[in-house]
Parts: C-alpha cells; structure tokens; sequence
C-alpha cells in the first residue's frame, strides 16, 4: 500500500513518521520551505514514545505524478480548500481519503470534489506541536488514529488500511463507528474551545470559579444537541467522559484553539464553532451560548485580520 501524507506539521508528520519509521511506503506532499527544512535536518520526532530523525521521501504539489493507494490529509480545516487542486493527481478511483481534520465540513468539501467513494472517515487524538526549529514534539502520550468507512462497513481496502496502521508506534485501529466519533471528537473540541477560549482559562481555572462547571454542562449540552439533531447521536459513554474532563479539578487543560488565541494565530473558528452554528440555524435550534462564543471569538479575528492586513 502506497500512501500520500499530505503536511509534515505537527499531526502529519508524527503519524507519517512513525509509519516510515516502521518501514511502509510512505511520502510527503510539502510546501517549499518545509521541503527544505526536512532536506536540510530531516523530519525530527521528539516523543516520550523515542525520538527519531527520518529522512522521509518528499514531493511537491508541481510534482505529483501518480495515484496512491491512501492520502492522510492532515492540513488545518482553513487551508484545506487550497489543497484540494495540489492533491487532486494523487487521487485516483481508487483511493483512500482519510481526512483527520476538525469538524465534518471537509467530508462535504471532499465529496463534492472528488468521488463520494474517495473518502473514509478518521479522528486523530494526539498532543503535538512544532518547535522554533522545525522539530515534532509531542507534549503528551497518548497517540491514537482511528478510522474506517463512512457508512461503517468493514470493507476490502479498510480492512487493508488496517493492516497497513497496525505496528507502526502508534495506536491504530478500525472503527465500524468512525461518523459517530467524528461528531463525538467535535462536540469535544467546539465545548473545550468554547469554555476555554471564552473564559480565557484552563479547565481547572473554569471548575473553580462559582458557576463554572453549570457553564460548561450547558455548552456540552447545547452542543450535543445540536449534533443529535443534525448529526450523530454521541453515546452515552462518551458524554458521561467529556463532562468529567472538563470540569476535572485543577486540570491545566486547555484547547489548541485557546492556545492559538494566546499566541495571535489565525484560529480554526468556522470549521470547528461556524459550522456547527450555521448547522443549527439550518435546523432551527436555538444555541445562544454557541452564538455567543462565535461572536465573541469572531472579534479577535476581526481585530487580528486587521492588524496583519
């Protein structure tokens, strides 16, 4: 099996790395720059997990010259629009897309795109972000990849993509149930960047304060509710887990959207709250806190898109 990992950031380039690490066919589709800062220091892993230094096979958009079996496409939900031309000579009638992307708005984009059959489901949970030097550092341990047909049946090609994941350092496996986690990993990202980006604190910051922790039940359930109407029921497991990690004493936890609010990067905010907010006007329901969060946070990018125009 041939596979085409699309971005070495943070996310593409662990999961692609430790796949190449474990010897599978892997390559690269990578900007310029990026290119040649792997070409230069290789593509660095710092993990609790080992470190590595690989020197990955690489291509640029200009160069793709033929189909792959898969294509992990793991860019940011704002740049996957401009991706959808660089990938579009990797993929052939045949192939894998697993898209790890926030939200479910880039299974809409691919299927209009492509062939509805091209793309397959995927979450991704793992804590990794890039350095000042390039370098993939994986600030916690957990390291899962899941993934498996839209409509959940376990075909020839997953059942082969399963094959191709397992033994590769991380944890892999096929979901007969990957629409369901889907929405389940959005209902937990929109709350957790909600409650944190919101408040302008950590998890354990919000538990503390009086009122707290009845703000974040309701913005779970806001949420939830939305997605059982719209989307996918989440089952009761998970809910039950999500309210306990988010308003888990003393937790220093927070979203990657509050941390990209702290450090002035353009935040995933239509893909991961816009999106969900448009579903719920589409549908009629009310999402007053939802609403407020996607005001709020459509401020600081007003604020931010001004400053670097």
């Amino acid at each position: 099996m041939r596979m085409l990992v699309v971005g070495a950031g943070a996310t593409g380039g662990y999961f692609g790395g430790r796949l190449v690490q474990a010897g599978r066919d892997v390559t690269f589709l990578v900007r310029p720059g990026r290119a040649s800062e792997l070409r230069s220091n290789g593509l660095q892993i710092v993990s609790p997990h080992g470190n590595v230094t690989l020197q990955p096979r690489l291509v640029s958009a200009d160069a793709v010259e033929r189909t792959y079996d898969v294509v992990l496409l793991t860019v940011k939900g704002f740049a996957l629009e401009a991706a959808l031309d660089d990938i579009a000579p990797a993929i052939g009638r045949d192939t894998m897309i697993l898209p790890v992307l926030n939200g479910m708005r880039q299974v809409d984009l691919l299927e209009a795109h492509f062939r509805k059959r091209n793309v397959i489901g995927g979450v991704c949970k793992v804590a990794t972000t890039l350095d000042d030097r390039g370098r993939i550092i994986q600030l916690a341990g957990f390291q899962d990849l899941s993934y498996g047909e839209m409509d959940g049946t376990a075909s020839a090609r997953v059942i082969a993509l399963d094959a191709f994941m397992q033994g590769a350092g991380f944890d892999a496996r096929l979901s007969p149930a990957i629409a369901r986690e889907m929405w389940e990993k959005w209902i937990l990202l929109a709350t957790m960047g909600g409650i944190t980006c919101l408040m302008r604190g950590t998890i354990g910051e919000i538990e503390a304060v009086h009122g707290g922790v009845a703000f974040v039940h309701r913005l779970l359930d806001e949420v939830s509710g939305i997605a059982t109407q719209v989307g996918e029921k989440p089952s009761e497991t998970f809910l039950s887990q999500a309210r306990q990690m988010l308003t888990a004493k003393g937790s220093p936890q927070t979203s990657s959207m509050y941390r990209d609010l702290q450090n002035g990067r353009r935040l995933e905010l239509d893909q991961i709250i816009g999106d969900l907010v448009a579903r719920a006007h589409a549908a009629a329901i009310v999402s007053p806190l939802l609403e407020t969060v996607m005001v709020h946070l459509s401020v600081y990018e007003s604020r931010r898109n001004a400053v670097s125009n």
